[in-house]
């Protein structure tokens, strides 16, 4: 199927990806601007998935005051190279990342760091609370109950606030797959007026 340079070009401008790759999944989408952009998602996520070993020395410190002065968060952003750590996008995740910290409260960046303690003892309450159900199912509910504990407690693990139909995590990784650098994020601080540390 031939495809226009129009296309390939406004599909460019969307995604911000090569002229090569947009042609590609243009063609491989049959013209259809709305599945090339699934394409190329996806493209990026597995090719973002395959760079997670990689080293991230540089990065960005990304903050958020909430507009009552009385919530502020700061999030380090990492990636490879200081060109990437300059690059709008980039800045633009780690302000959303603040703002989401702001919103949500999460307890650790990603589940491998929940404290193995806080995981023994969340897994007891949950299978406290479901102790009559069927002994072969108790597992499975402790296991549901757990991912719901994760999504709610781990930051690349939350619906993002302002599209929850996607996760913070696979922002994270899109936009490693669009840039071709490995993207993580290191840690983060939340304050709020009056809380304890």
């Amino acid at each position: 199927m031939a495809v226009s340079a129009a296309a390939v070009k406004e599909l460019r401008d969307k995604t911000g990806i090569g002229m090569m790759d947009c042609k590609k999944a243009l063609v491989e989408a049959g013209g259809d601007m709305e599945k090339a952009v699934d394409i190329l998602r996806k493209k990026g996520m597995a090719a973002a998935d395959k760079r997670a070993g990689r080293a991230t020395g540089e990065g960005f410190i990304g903050s958020y005051v909430h507009t009552n002065g009385k919530i502020g968060v700061i999030v380090e952003l990492n990636c490879e190279t200081d060109f990437v750590a300059r690059n709008e996008e980039f800045r633009a995740l780690a302000k959303d990342l603040s703002m989401q910290i702001a919103a949500t409260n999460p307890m650790t960046v990603s589940a491998e760091d929940v404290p193995a303690e806080v995981v023994e003892r969340e897994r007891a309450i949950f299978a406290e609370q479901v102790k009559d159900k069927p002994e072969n199912i108790i597992e499975r509910i402790v296991d549901g109950k757990m991912k719901k504990f994760y999504e709610e407690q781990c930051l690349l693990d939350q619906d993002f606030v302002k599209d929850p139909d996607r996760k913070v995590g696979e922002l994270v990784r899109e936009l490693s797959g669009k840039v071709g650098e490995n993207i993580t994020v290191r840690r983060f601080a939340r304050f709020a007026v009056g809380e304890q540390a």
